[in-house]
Protein backbone atom coordinates (compact mmCIF):
# COMPACT_ATOMS: atom_id res chain seq x y z
CA UNK A 1 0.00 0.00 0.00
CA UNK A 2 2.82 2.43 1.06
CA UNK A 3 4.23 1.47 -2.49
CA UNK A 4 1.48 2.57 -4.23
CA UNK A 5 0.78 5.72 -2.30
CA UNK A 6 4.37 6.66 -3.14
CA UNK A 7 3.83 5.62 -7.14
CA UNK A 8 0.75 7.51 -7.35
CA UNK A 9 2.67 10.35 -5.72
CA UNK A 10 5.48 10.35 -7.88
CA UNK A 11 3.51 10.43 -10.57
CA UNK A 12 1.10 13.48 -9.51
CA UNK A 13 4.32 15.41 -9.30
CA UNK A 14 5.80 13.81 -13.22
CA UNK A 15 2.26 15.28 -14.43
CA UNK A 16 2.44 18.74 -12.18
CA UNK A 17 6.49 19.15 -13.56
CA UNK A 18 5.01 18.70 -17.24
CA UNK A 19 1.65 20.83 -16.95
CA UNK A 20 4.14 23.58 -17.07
CA UNK A 21 6.84 22.91 -19.44
CA UNK A 22 6.37 25.72 -21.78
CA UNK A 23 7.18 27.85 -18.88
CA UNK A 24 10.24 25.64 -17.79
CA UNK A 25 11.40 25.66 -21.64
CA UNK A 26 11.29 29.25 -22.24
CA UNK A 27 12.81 30.49 -18.95
CA UNK A 28 15.40 31.92 -20.18
CA UNK A 29 13.67 34.01 -22.74
CA UNK A 30 10.90 35.29 -20.29
CA UNK A 31 14.01 37.33 -18.43
CA UNK A 32 15.16 40.44 -19.75
CA UNK A 33 17.39 41.18 -22.43
CA UNK A 34 21.00 41.16 -21.86
CA UNK A 35 21.93 45.10 -22.88
CA UNK A 36 25.31 45.74 -24.40
CA UNK A 37 26.95 48.45 -26.42
CA UNK A 38 29.65 47.53 -28.85
CA UNK A 39 33.01 49.43 -29.33
CA UNK A 40 34.43 48.55 -32.51
CA UNK A 41 37.42 49.27 -34.66
CA UNK A 42 35.70 48.40 -38.06
CA UNK A 43 38.24 48.72 -40.89
CA UNK A 44 40.92 47.65 -38.33
CA UNK A 45 40.58 44.37 -40.59
CA UNK A 46 37.39 42.45 -42.08
CA UNK A 47 36.32 40.33 -38.73
CA UNK A 48 34.60 43.60 -37.21
CA UNK A 49 32.62 43.63 -40.42
CA UNK A 50 31.48 39.83 -39.98
CA UNK A 51 31.09 39.61 -36.44
CA UNK A 52 28.69 43.17 -36.93
CA UNK A 53 26.60 41.00 -39.83
CA UNK A 54 26.12 38.14 -37.15
CA UNK A 55 24.90 40.46 -34.74
CA UNK A 56 22.51 41.70 -36.88
CA UNK A 57 20.83 38.60 -36.99
CA UNK A 58 20.34 38.62 -32.80
CA UNK A 59 19.00 42.17 -32.55
CA UNK A 60 15.91 40.51 -31.41
CA UNK A 61 17.24 38.35 -28.34
CA UNK A 62 20.13 40.94 -27.27
CA UNK A 63 19.38 44.49 -26.44
CA UNK A 64 21.82 46.22 -28.29
CA UNK A 65 22.44 49.78 -26.78
CA UNK A 66 24.98 51.34 -28.57
CA UNK A 67 27.50 50.74 -31.75
CA UNK A 68 30.23 52.69 -30.91
CA UNK A 69 33.21 53.60 -33.55
CA UNK A 70 36.72 53.38 -31.95
CA UNK A 71 40.42 53.09 -32.56
CA UNK A 72 42.71 50.48 -31.55
CA UNK A 73 46.40 49.52 -31.79
CA UNK A 74 45.87 48.53 -35.27
CA UNK A 75 43.53 51.24 -36.45
CA UNK A 76 44.95 54.29 -34.69
CA UNK A 77 44.07 57.52 -36.24
CA UNK A 78 40.50 57.21 -37.67
CA UNK A 79 37.31 55.73 -37.13
CA UNK A 80 34.77 54.69 -39.27
CA UNK A 81 31.17 54.84 -38.18
CA UNK A 82 30.00 54.60 -41.81
CA UNK A 83 30.88 50.86 -41.95
CA UNK A 84 28.44 49.88 -39.25
CA UNK A 85 25.61 52.17 -41.13
CA UNK A 86 26.64 49.89 -44.31
CA UNK A 87 25.46 46.76 -42.50
CA UNK A 88 22.61 47.76 -40.77
CA UNK A 89 21.51 49.11 -43.73
CA UNK A 90 21.88 46.01 -45.24
CA UNK A 91 19.94 44.24 -42.37
CA UNK A 92 17.00 46.61 -42.90
CA UNK A 93 16.58 44.65 -46.43
CA UNK A 94 16.25 41.50 -45.10
CA UNK A 95 14.19 42.51 -41.38
CA UNK A 96 10.65 41.69 -42.72
CA UNK A 97 11.87 38.15 -43.45
CA UNK A 98 13.03 37.72 -40.05
CA UNK A 99 10.34 38.69 -38.74
CA UNK A 100 8.53 35.50 -40.37
CA UNK A 101 10.82 33.38 -37.67
CA UNK A 102 10.98 35.15 -35.02
CA UNK A 103 9.23 38.47 -33.31
CA UNK A 104 11.32 41.62 -31.88
CA UNK A 105 13.91 42.43 -34.87
CA UNK A 106 14.21 46.26 -34.28
CA UNK A 107 13.63 48.85 -37.30
CA UNK A 108 16.91 49.36 -38.76
CA UNK A 109 15.98 53.05 -38.15
CA UNK A 110 16.90 52.64 -34.49
CA UNK A 111 19.74 51.12 -34.58
CA UNK A 112 21.11 53.85 -37.11
CA UNK A 113 19.86 55.91 -34.15
CA UNK A 114 22.85 54.18 -32.28
CA UNK A 115 25.58 54.86 -34.02
CA UNK A 116 27.52 56.59 -32.33
CA UNK A 117 31.30 58.31 -33.18
CA UNK A 118 34.09 57.42 -31.08
CA UNK A 119 37.18 59.30 -30.14
CA UNK A 120 39.95 59.71 -33.07
CA UNK A 121 43.03 59.53 -30.09
CA UNK A 122 44.65 56.19 -29.97
CA UNK A 123 44.28 54.47 -25.99
CA UNK A 124 44.90 57.31 -23.16
CA UNK A 125 45.79 60.30 -25.08
CA UNK A 126 42.14 59.89 -25.46
CA UNK A 127 41.17 60.04 -21.53
CA UNK A 128 41.04 62.76 -19.61
CA UNK A 129 39.80 66.00 -19.49
CA UNK A 130 37.91 67.83 -22.24
CA UNK A 131 38.65 64.10 -24.06
CA UNK A 132 34.71 63.40 -24.13
CA UNK A 133 33.08 61.81 -27.18
CA UNK A 134 29.63 60.94 -28.50
CA UNK A 135 30.34 57.29 -27.50
CA UNK A 136 32.38 58.39 -24.15
CA UNK A 137 28.84 60.94 -23.50
CA UNK A 138 26.31 58.00 -24.78
CA UNK A 139 27.52 54.94 -22.56
CA UNK A 140 27.78 57.76 -19.38
CA UNK A 141 23.86 58.40 -20.10
CA UNK A 142 22.99 54.58 -20.90
CA UNK A 143 24.63 53.64 -17.78
CA UNK A 144 22.85 56.47 -15.74
CA UNK A 145 19.15 55.80 -17.04
CA UNK A 146 17.23 55.82 -13.82
CA UNK A 147 14.64 53.32 -15.52
CA UNK A 148 17.16 50.39 -16.41
CA UNK A 149 18.60 48.53 -13.61
CA UNK A 150 19.96 45.76 -15.93
CA UNK A 151 23.83 45.52 -15.53
CA UNK A 152 25.18 47.01 -19.11
CA UNK A 153 27.57 44.96 -20.90
CA UNK A 154 30.37 47.13 -22.58
CA UNK A 155 32.21 44.93 -25.33
CA UNK A 156 35.38 46.04 -27.07
CA UNK A 157 36.42 44.64 -30.13
CA UNK A 158 39.35 47.50 -30.28
CA UNK A 159 40.49 49.88 -28.29
CA UNK A 160 38.26 50.87 -24.96
CA UNK A 161 39.16 54.33 -24.54
CA UNK A 162 35.98 55.53 -25.13
CA UNK A 163 34.81 53.25 -22.12
CA UNK A 164 37.63 54.60 -20.36
CA UNK A 165 36.87 58.02 -20.93
CA UNK A 166 33.61 57.38 -19.67
CA UNK A 167 34.38 56.06 -16.43
CA UNK A 168 36.85 59.21 -16.06
CA UNK A 169 34.23 61.17 -16.45
CA UNK A 170 32.24 59.41 -14.15
CA UNK A 171 34.27 59.84 -11.48
CA UNK A 172 34.78 63.50 -12.05
CA UNK A 173 31.21 64.36 -11.65
CA UNK A 174 29.56 61.61 -9.11
CA UNK A 175 29.82 60.86 -5.91
CA UNK A 176 32.20 58.20 -4.46
CA UNK A 177 28.33 56.35 -4.06
CA UNK A 178 27.14 56.45 -7.12
CA UNK A 179 30.25 56.05 -9.00
CA UNK A 180 30.84 52.71 -6.90
CA UNK A 181 27.22 51.52 -7.51
CA UNK A 182 27.27 52.85 -11.47
CA UNK A 183 30.56 51.15 -11.90
CA UNK A 184 28.89 47.93 -10.05
CA UNK A 185 26.25 47.57 -12.93
CA UNK A 186 29.15 47.54 -15.77
CA UNK A 187 30.23 44.21 -17.42
CA UNK A 188 33.09 44.17 -19.48
CA UNK A 189 34.37 42.37 -21.85
CA UNK A 190 37.64 42.92 -24.09
CA UNK A 191 39.28 41.06 -27.04
CA UNK A 192 42.72 41.51 -25.61
CA UNK A 193 44.01 44.47 -24.70
CA UNK A 194 44.17 46.71 -27.69
CA UNK A 195 44.87 50.05 -26.39
CA UNK A 196 46.97 51.21 -23.34
CA UNK A 197 43.78 51.75 -21.16
CA UNK A 198 43.08 48.05 -20.29
CA UNK A 199 45.37 48.03 -17.12
CA UNK A 200 44.06 51.32 -16.26
CA UNK A 201 41.01 50.93 -15.75
CA UNK A 202 41.49 47.49 -14.29
CA UNK A 203 43.85 49.33 -11.93
CA UNK A 204 41.91 52.55 -11.31
CA UNK A 205 38.51 50.65 -10.91
CA UNK A 206 39.43 47.47 -8.65
CA UNK A 207 35.27 46.47 -8.76
CA UNK A 208 34.64 46.74 -12.26
CA UNK A 209 33.82 42.96 -13.64
CA UNK A 210 36.46 42.97 -16.49
CA UNK A 211 36.53 39.74 -18.70
CA UNK A 212 39.76 40.04 -20.45
CA UNK A 213 42.87 37.35 -22.01
CA UNK A 214 45.90 39.65 -21.44
CA UNK A 215 49.09 39.63 -23.67
CA UNK A 216 50.09 37.86 -27.09
CA UNK A 217 46.50 36.92 -29.03
CA UNK A 218 47.94 33.33 -29.23
CA UNK A 219 46.94 32.90 -25.63
CA UNK A 220 43.74 34.58 -25.93
CA UNK A 221 40.87 32.15 -24.93
CA UNK A 222 38.35 34.13 -27.90
CA UNK A 223 41.01 32.72 -30.45
CA UNK A 224 38.95 29.62 -30.46
CA UNK A 225 36.05 31.21 -32.69
CA UNK A 226 38.29 30.89 -35.62
CA UNK A 227 40.83 28.01 -34.78
CA UNK A 228 41.79 24.96 -36.45
CA UNK A 229 42.03 22.62 -33.61
CA UNK A 230 42.33 18.83 -33.59
CA UNK A 231 38.99 17.51 -32.01
CA UNK A 232 36.71 21.02 -33.02
CA UNK A 233 34.46 21.05 -36.21
CA UNK A 234 36.84 22.95 -38.26
CA UNK A 235 34.63 22.43 -41.66
CA UNK A 236 32.32 25.04 -39.94
CA UNK A 237 34.79 27.77 -40.56
CA UNK A 238 36.27 27.16 -43.81
CA UNK A 239 36.24 29.41 -46.16
CA UNK A 240 34.08 27.15 -48.56
CA UNK A 241 31.33 26.66 -45.81
CA UNK A 242 31.35 30.20 -45.48
CA UNK A 243 30.67 31.18 -48.75
CA UNK A 244 27.75 28.51 -49.21
CA UNK A 245 25.95 29.08 -45.75
CA UNK A 246 26.76 32.96 -45.32
CA UNK A 247 27.65 35.19 -48.31
CA UNK A 248 26.61 33.73 -51.47
CA UNK A 249 22.84 33.35 -51.79
CA UNK A 250 21.31 34.74 -48.35
CA UNK A 251 20.23 38.21 -49.56
CA UNK A 252 22.47 41.21 -48.58
CA UNK A 253 23.22 40.65 -45.29
CA UNK A 254 25.07 37.87 -46.51
CA UNK A 255 26.66 39.91 -49.40
CA UNK A 256 28.11 41.80 -47.02
CA UNK A 257 30.39 39.34 -44.57
CA UNK A 258 33.71 39.75 -46.05
CA UNK A 259 36.38 37.01 -46.79
CA UNK A 260 38.93 36.40 -44.02
CA UNK A 261 41.72 38.39 -43.86
CA UNK A 262 43.76 37.26 -40.64
CA UNK A 263 40.72 35.77 -38.86
CA UNK A 264 37.27 34.79 -38.90
CA UNK A 265 35.68 36.62 -36.43
CA UNK A 266 37.73 36.69 -33.07
CA UNK A 267 35.57 39.81 -31.93
CA UNK A 268 32.00 37.43 -31.64
CA UNK A 269 33.19 35.47 -28.39
CA UNK A 270 32.82 39.32 -26.45
CA UNK A 271 28.49 38.66 -26.65
CA UNK A 272 27.78 35.09 -27.60
CA UNK A 273 27.47 34.05 -24.14
CA UNK A 274 24.65 36.88 -23.96
CA UNK A 275 22.29 34.93 -26.10
CA UNK A 276 19.60 33.13 -24.65
CA UNK A 277 20.13 29.79 -25.22
CA UNK A 278 19.83 27.53 -21.65
CA UNK A 279 22.93 27.18 -22.11
CA UNK A 280 24.85 30.48 -21.28
CA UNK A 281 24.88 33.06 -18.06
CA UNK A 282 27.03 35.82 -18.71
CA UNK A 283 26.38 36.57 -14.86
CA UNK A 284 28.60 33.18 -14.10
CA UNK A 285 32.13 33.11 -16.52
CA UNK A 286 32.98 30.23 -14.79
CA UNK A 287 30.02 28.33 -15.91
CA UNK A 288 30.91 28.37 -20.16
CA UNK A 289 28.86 28.72 -22.98
CA UNK A 290 29.33 29.61 -26.60
CA UNK A 291 31.69 32.66 -25.98
CA UNK A 292 33.92 30.18 -23.39
CA UNK A 293 34.38 30.14 -19.82
CA UNK A 294 36.82 32.23 -17.59
CA UNK A 295 37.85 32.33 -14.11
CA UNK A 296 38.81 34.96 -11.76
CA UNK A 297 42.36 34.95 -10.88
CA UNK A 298 45.37 37.30 -11.13
CA UNK A 299 46.96 35.73 -14.11
CA UNK A 300 50.90 35.71 -13.62
CA UNK A 301 52.66 37.97 -16.31
CA UNK A 302 54.77 35.62 -17.65
CA UNK A 303 51.98 33.36 -18.28
CA UNK A 304 50.60 36.09 -20.70
CA UNK A 305 52.69 35.09 -24.04
CA UNK A 306 55.04 37.96 -23.62
CA UNK A 307 56.58 37.42 -27.29
CA UNK A 308 53.17 36.36 -29.05
CA UNK A 309 51.27 39.27 -31.13
CA UNK A 310 49.47 41.97 -29.79
CA UNK A 311 49.88 45.08 -31.61
CA UNK A 312 52.26 46.00 -29.31
CA UNK A 313 50.10 46.82 -26.53
CA UNK A 314 51.81 47.17 -22.64
CA UNK A 315 51.42 43.88 -20.91
CA UNK A 316 51.58 45.27 -17.48
CA UNK A 317 51.01 42.79 -14.15
CA UNK A 318 47.77 42.49 -13.43
CA UNK A 319 46.95 44.17 -9.36
CA UNK A 320 43.63 42.83 -9.09
CA UNK A 321 42.09 39.51 -10.44
CA UNK A 322 40.09 39.44 -13.27
CA UNK A 323 38.08 36.68 -15.48
CA UNK A 324 40.34 35.64 -17.40
CA UNK A 325 42.02 32.11 -19.39
CA UNK A 326 40.65 28.93 -17.71
CA UNK A 327 40.72 25.33 -19.36
CA UNK A 328 37.94 22.92 -20.39
CA UNK A 329 38.91 19.20 -20.56
CA UNK A 330 36.65 18.20 -23.70
CA UNK A 331 36.08 14.97 -25.03
CA UNK A 332 34.43 15.28 -28.05
CA UNK A 333 31.53 12.99 -29.13
CA UNK A 334 31.12 11.52 -32.59
CA UNK A 335 28.51 9.87 -35.00
CA UNK A 336 28.60 6.43 -34.93
CA UNK A 337 27.63 4.63 -38.10
CA UNK A 338 25.71 1.47 -36.27
CA UNK A 339 24.57 1.22 -32.40
CA UNK A 340 24.51 3.70 -29.89
CA UNK A 341 24.29 6.76 -32.15
CA UNK A 342 27.28 8.73 -30.42
CA UNK A 343 30.65 7.45 -29.47
CA UNK A 344 33.45 9.28 -27.23
CA UNK A 345 36.59 10.19 -29.16
CA UNK A 346 39.75 8.59 -28.18
CA UNK A 347 41.39 11.67 -27.73
CA UNK A 348 40.65 14.59 -24.41
CA UNK A 349 41.41 18.47 -24.98
CA UNK A 350 42.60 20.68 -22.45
CA UNK A 351 42.89 24.61 -23.43
CA UNK A 352 41.21 27.82 -22.77
CA UNK A 353 40.38 27.60 -26.41
CA UNK A 354 38.63 24.66 -26.14
CA UNK A 355 36.10 26.39 -24.04
CA UNK A 356 34.82 28.19 -27.42
CA UNK A 357 35.28 25.31 -29.60
CA UNK A 358 33.40 22.56 -28.15
CA UNK A 359 30.05 24.28 -29.07
CA UNK A 360 31.36 25.05 -32.68
CA UNK A 361 29.05 23.16 -34.87
CA UNK A 362 25.78 24.61 -32.28
CA UNK A 363 27.44 28.07 -33.01
CA UNK A 364 28.12 28.00 -36.64
CA UNK A 365 24.97 26.11 -37.26
CA UNK A 366 22.61 28.35 -35.53
CA UNK A 367 24.05 31.30 -37.44
CA UNK A 368 23.33 29.40 -40.35
CA UNK A 369 19.74 28.64 -40.12
CA UNK A 370 19.34 32.39 -39.14
CA UNK A 371 20.80 33.43 -42.38
CA UNK A 372 18.52 31.25 -44.29
CA UNK A 373 15.82 32.95 -42.30
CA UNK A 374 16.95 36.20 -44.15
CA UNK A 375 15.21 34.76 -47.30
CA UNK A 376 12.99 31.99 -46.41
CA UNK A 377 10.10 31.51 -45.41
CA UNK A 378 9.20 29.65 -42.22
CA UNK A 379 8.18 26.40 -44.04
CA UNK A 380 11.29 26.15 -46.16
CA UNK A 381 13.62 27.03 -42.71
CA UNK A 382 14.73 25.31 -39.52
CA UNK A 383 13.82 26.59 -36.11
CA UNK A 384 15.66 25.66 -33.05
CA UNK A 385 14.22 22.50 -30.36
CA UNK A 386 12.77 23.18 -27.46
CA UNK A 387 14.02 21.85 -24.43
CA UNK A 388 12.56 20.57 -20.80
CA UNK A 389 14.04 18.55 -18.13
CA UNK A 390 12.11 17.45 -15.25
CA UNK A 391 13.58 15.59 -12.24
CA UNK A 392 13.11 12.42 -9.88
CA UNK A 393 14.86 11.06 -6.99
CA UNK A 394 14.19 7.20 -5.77
CA UNK A 395 13.84 6.55 -2.14
CA UNK A 396 15.90 3.15 -1.11
CA UNK A 397 13.19 0.77 -1.43
CA UNK A 398 10.66 2.53 -2.63
CA UNK A 399 11.72 3.57 -6.09
CA UNK A 400 10.89 7.22 -7.69
CA UNK A 401 9.71 9.75 -4.94
CA UNK A 402 8.65 12.75 -6.11
CA UNK A 403 6.88 14.73 -2.53
CA UNK A 404 8.73 17.31 -3.33
CA UNK A 405 8.47 18.16 -6.45
CA UNK A 406 11.29 20.95 -7.57
CA UNK A 407 11.04 23.47 -10.47
CA UNK A 408 14.96 22.82 -13.09
CA UNK A 409 17.32 24.18 -13.40
CA UNK A 410 18.02 24.23 -9.69
CA UNK A 411 17.78 20.93 -7.27
CA UNK A 412 19.02 19.57 -3.83
CA UNK A 413 19.81 15.96 -4.02
CA UNK A 414 22.00 14.04 -0.57
CA UNK A 415 25.37 12.66 -0.81
CA UNK A 416 24.83 9.45 -2.86
CA UNK A 417 20.90 10.02 -4.33
CA UNK A 418 20.59 8.26 -7.41
CA UNK A 419 17.89 10.87 -9.73
CA UNK A 420 16.20 10.73 -12.60
CA UNK A 421 16.97 13.83 -15.19
CA UNK A 422 13.58 13.60 -17.85
CA UNK A 423 13.83 15.39 -21.35
CA UNK A 424 10.28 14.18 -21.92
CA UNK A 425 8.08 17.34 -22.90
CA UNK A 426 11.25 18.22 -25.66
CA UNK A 427 9.84 19.38 -28.99
CA UNK A 428 10.46 21.10 -32.25
CA UNK A 429 8.23 23.75 -34.02
CA UNK A 430 9.21 22.52 -37.55
CA UNK A 431 8.29 18.42 -36.19
CA UNK A 432 12.17 17.26 -36.63
CA UNK A 433 13.00 14.21 -34.92
CA UNK A 434 15.12 14.91 -31.75
CA UNK A 435 18.49 13.61 -30.28
CA UNK A 436 19.63 14.10 -26.93
CA UNK A 437 23.03 14.30 -25.05
CA UNK A 438 23.35 14.62 -21.16
CA UNK A 439 26.79 15.16 -19.67
CA UNK A 440 28.44 16.66 -16.28
CA UNK A 441 30.21 19.80 -16.53
CA UNK A 442 32.91 19.49 -14.12
CA UNK A 443 34.59 22.73 -14.81
CA UNK A 444 31.73 24.86 -14.10
CA UNK A 445 31.15 22.44 -10.39
CA UNK A 446 32.47 22.63 -7.06
CA UNK A 447 32.72 18.99 -7.19
CA UNK A 448 35.91 18.92 -9.74
CA UNK A 449 35.60 14.89 -10.68
CA UNK A 450 33.96 13.85 -13.25
CA UNK A 451 30.22 12.18 -12.32
CA UNK A 452 29.32 9.45 -14.77
CA UNK A 453 26.11 9.23 -16.29
CA UNK A 454 24.46 5.72 -15.94
CA UNK A 455 24.44 4.04 -18.86
CA UNK A 456 23.72 6.09 -22.35
CA UNK A 457 24.08 9.45 -22.31
CA UNK A 458 21.76 10.08 -25.80
CA UNK A 459 18.38 9.14 -23.97
CA UNK A 460 16.03 11.04 -23.12
CA UNK A 461 15.74 10.01 -19.45
CA UNK A 462 18.89 9.15 -17.82
CA UNK A 463 19.79 8.25 -13.66
CA UNK A 464 22.69 9.85 -12.02
CA UNK A 465 23.82 8.91 -9.26
CA UNK A 466 25.69 11.60 -6.78
CA UNK A 467 28.50 11.43 -4.79
CA UNK A 468 29.38 11.07 -1.72
CA UNK A 469 30.40 14.24 0.01
CA UNK A 470 31.87 15.49 3.01
CA UNK A 471 30.17 19.46 2.52
CA UNK A 472 27.57 20.83 0.47
CA UNK A 473 29.04 20.48 -3.14
CA UNK A 474 27.82 21.68 -6.79
CA UNK A 475 26.96 19.42 -10.17
CA UNK A 476 26.68 21.18 -13.59
CA UNK A 477 24.60 19.12 -16.41
CA UNK A 478 24.25 20.12 -19.67
CA UNK A 479 21.51 18.68 -22.14
CA UNK A 480 21.76 19.38 -25.37
CA UNK A 481 18.65 18.97 -27.77
CA UNK A 482 19.28 18.60 -30.98
CA UNK A 483 16.91 18.34 -34.10
CA UNK A 484 17.46 16.64 -37.62
CA UNK A 485 16.39 19.89 -39.25
CA UNK A 486 19.09 21.52 -42.11
CA UNK A 487 21.11 22.89 -40.84
CA UNK A 488 20.91 20.59 -36.87
CA UNK A 489 20.07 23.33 -34.41
CA UNK A 490 20.36 22.46 -30.82
CA UNK A 491 18.86 24.58 -27.43
CA UNK A 492 19.98 23.70 -24.02
CA UNK A 493 19.42 23.15 -20.41
CA UNK A 494 22.00 23.58 -17.91
CA UNK A 495 20.88 21.51 -14.15
CA UNK A 496 22.73 23.03 -11.40
CA UNK A 497 22.54 19.82 -8.54
CA UNK A 498 23.21 20.81 -5.11
CA UNK A 499 24.66 17.80 -3.04
CA UNK A 500 24.16 18.17 0.39
CA UNK A 501 25.81 15.70 3.39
Amino acid sequence: MKKSILFLMALAGFFWLGGSTRALANDTCDKPRHRVIILTDVENEPDDTESLVRLMLYTNQIDVRGLIATTSTHLRNRIAPESIHRVIDAYGQVRSNLLKHEGGYPEAESLHALVKRGSTYYGMNGVGKDKNSEGSDWIVKELMRADDERPLWVCAWGGANVLAQALYQLRATQSKADLERLVGKLRVYTISDQDDTGNWMRREFPSLFYIVSPGGYGHATWTGMMQVAEGADNEKVSNRWIAENIQQGHGPLGACYPDVAYGMEGDTPSWLNLIPNGLNDPEHPDWGGWGGRYELYIPRREDCDLTGFNGSVPIEEETRPIWTNADDRVTPYLFNEYGCALRSDTITYCTPQATVWRWRSEVQNDFAARMDWCTKDYSEANHAPVAVVRMMTEVPGYGIDNREPREIPNLTVKSGDVFTLDATGSSDPDGDNLSYLWFNYPEASSWKQPVAILGSPNICHVKVQAPKVERTETLHFILKVTDKGTPALTCYRRVVVTVIK
